[in-house]
């Protein structure tokens, strides 16, 4: 158990890093996205775990990076800017 959980918060750390590399303008702090990917991680390793049961570490880490990268997407700003007209026009 402890060597997956070390092992589903590295994947979490390194999936945040590459989305912190990779989307720099529409991520916010980069504290925030590494916490959040691998706390995303360690809760996707916990539910895969306590619903599969323990045995197998690749599922473990899948069930892991599923989550990680789900919790990192709800970060996401829109890339460009709005063209709507506001309410005050």
């Amino acid at each position: 158990m402890l060597l997956e959980a070390l092992s589903s918060v590295m994947l979490g750390l390194a999936l945040a890093w590459a989305a912190t590399r990779r989307l720099p303008h529409r991520l916010p702090a980069r504290a925030l996205v590494l916490s959040t990917g691998a706390a995303g991680a360690l809760l996707g390793a916990f539910l895969t775990h306590s619903a599969l049961d323990a045995g197998n570490l690749l599922t473990t880490l899948s069930g892991a990076a599923i989550l990680s990268v789900t919790s990192l997407s709800l970060l996401l700003r829109p890339a460009g800017r709005l063209r709507g007209r506001s309410a005050t026009a």
